[in-house]
């Protein structure tokens, strides 16, 4: 399967980078028999998705989907159950919050990378490429910026306040009284 567009190809690149240093920091974990599959799983999807057939990335797709939507529903439910943050809470000072984040960013991974393997073929002259809609593109752009914003904010802004609305009302408030 050819690469669809340059901005699709690089956003999956940087995310099957991602996933791989996740994968790769699992391995001192605990329930690492969980998350690893997880992670090596999106990383293979979205390294190979132009390179392997579509038949068996929509395999590994679906089961890296099926894995995510399980793993971020358990530590949801763990999260609600032990009441250590809120469901929107972004401080990844908590393991349940890194582990909910990581399962939504392969959730959303594969829910991408399984309309891109369903994606009509088109034909031009001595090319077998993908019509992307619009959205696929733009949305990966959107996930590599949430992956790698998030911990560059989490590293930037002051641990007192990361995470908690009032900081950023606070920001918001300032920026719209200039």
């Amino acid at each position: 399967m050819a690469a669809p567009t340059n901005l699709y190809s690089l956003c999956s690149l940087l995310m099957a980078t991602l996933f791989a240093y996740s994968a790769s920091v699992q391995l001192n974990d605990p329930d690492w028999y969980f998350w690893f599959p997880l992670y090596s799983g999106a990383c293979i999807v979205n390294l190979l998705n132009w390179i392997v057939s579509t038949r068996t990335i929509s395999h590994v797709a679906s089961a890296a989907l099926w894995l995510g939507i399980y793993l971020f529903i358990k530590v949801v439910v763990e999260d609600f159950m032990d009441a250590t943050s809120g469901f929107w809470s972004l401080d990844l000072s908590e393991r349940v919050i890194r582990e909910k984040a990581g399962s939504g960013l392969v959730v959303i991974s594969m829910v991408l990378q399984l309309i891109v393997s369903s994606s009509p073929r088109v034909s031009t002259p001595g090319f077998n490429n993908i019509k992307l809609p619009r959205y696929v593109e733009h949305g990966m752009a959107i996930l590599v910026g949430f992956g790698y914003g998030l911990p560059f904010a989490f590293f930037m802004v002051p641990p007192l306040y990361l995470g908690t609305i009032e900081y950023w009302l606070t920001i918001i408030k300032a920026a719209t009284d200039l």
